[in-house]
């Protein structure tokens, strides 16, 4: 079988779930040929800068246009639209995919951004009218990354759609999506968040306290988020615990947090690659609601705190926790203290992350490769 895992650079959650799915299918079917590719390397420098920091950039600097933006587009039909206008007019990455799509032929392309499903749309349709029946190939899944999935991820070319949890799954099925279509598979992450982790020896290897409950600080890869102003919050909390920030590539960040002197013990990280053991050893995780992020603690069973979440899909994915009981939320910084101070030690942060653990499902992207092996082996008999 001949299989593309299809991505972008927007962010790191995409590329990740990518990476999650190619290990999975490496290690139930290393026979096959297998390529992971990001659509990224088919635009122009200018291009390729715009789509992978823009999102960056305008969450970060103008969420509320950046939700005005989700909102608008969040629409089946408009999506439908915008997909057909695009496809009048040339687009030279667009082709150069389709080239390559071509040269590969692939039995199976699985699609952790939007993006290609472009493309594949209209390769499909081509192919429709083929008299040996080619009009099935490739077998298209897309794997949406978030709680919520925006109208974008839907296209006439999906033949099955991967989704965080059932409540997704309903999402998709009420906008017109077959059900049979549709399956709650979770978001692929690395099987490493599924492996045992002794807490108590992580903590000696990573030389925390054996005594103090650990709060975890998390800013993303790029080092997003006002991470400094929620650590000095932090600091006001009367009751003893311990800190450990990751600041991701923001080295400045690093810097800054590592000079300063804290109440509370602080352990400032940078790009971290030991995220299953930090967060085995946390009691508690204060993050942006990333879908990768969110899934990666749910798995390990750890509740998030979730501090002025972006409007759109954090927006979404912090309403799924807060729902489901696994997270908190507040919505300005300088009432994170109060709450901190509430949930340590406490009966409710238990409870959260029991909830987080039920919702937990480390094995999605072994789950994804099955689903697809599954259906194509069963339309290759029909």
């Amino acid at each position: 079988m001949r299989v593309l895992i299809a991505t972008v650079t927007a962010g790191g959650g995409h590329v990740a779930a990518a990476a999650a799915i190619e290990e999975a299918w490496r290690e139930s079917r290393p026979e096959d040929a297998l390529e992971r590719l990001d659509l990224g390397r088919f635009f122009s420098p200018l291009h390729r800068k715009v789509y992978s920091q823009g999102y960056l950039q305008v969450a970060d600097h103008a969420p509320e246009l950046w939700g005005m933006l989700f909102k608008q587009t969040d629409r089946p039909e408009l999506a439908r639209k915008l997909s057909r206008w695009k496809r009048a007019f040339p687009s030279a990455s667009r082709s150069k995919f389709t080239r390559h799509l071509a040269k590969f032929d692939p039995d199976v392309v699985l699609c952790t951004h939007y993006l290609p499903l472009e493309a594949l749309g209209k390769l499909k349709r081509r192919l429709a009218g083929d008299a040996l029946g080619e009009a099935a190939k490739p077998f298209v899944a897309s794997v949406v990354t978030d709680f919520e999935a925006h109208a974008l991820w839907m296209d006439d070319c999906v033949d099955l759609y991967c989704v965080a949890a059932e409540q997704t799954r309903a999402r998709l099925i009420a906008r017109g999506a077959e059900p049979a279509r549709v399956v709650a598979t979770g978001i692929p992450i690395s099987p490493r968040f599924s492996l045992r982790i002794d807490p108590a020896r992580a903590r000696r290897k990573l030389g925390l306290r054996d005594d103090l409950p650990v709060v975890l600080v998390l800013s993303g890869g790029f080092g997003m988020g006002p991470v400094a102003e929620c650590v000095a919050e932090l600091d006001k909390v009367s009751k003893p615990f311990q800190v450990v920030v990751v600041t991701g590539k923001n080295q400045e960040l690093r810097r800054e947090l590592a000079m300063q002197d804290r109440r509370h013990p602080t352990h400032v990280l940078g790009f971290a690659t030991n995220m299953p053991e930090l967060m085995a050893v946390a009691d508690l995780i204060l993050s942006k609601p990333g879908g990768l992020t969110t899934s990666e603690a749910l798995a390990m069973g750890k509740p998030l705190f979730i501090v002025n979440p972006i409007p759109g899909q954090e927006a979404a994915n912090s309403d799924f926790l807060l729902e489901q009981g696994a997270g908190a939320k507040v919505n300005r910084v300088e009432d994170l203290p109060f709450r901190v101070e509430q949930l340590l030690g406490s009966r409710k942060l238990t409870e959260m992350g029991r909830a987080a653990k039920a919702l937990g499902r480390p094995k999605a992207a072994k789950e994804i490769c099955a689903q697809v092996v599954s259906r194509l082996t069963a339309a290759t008999k029909a």
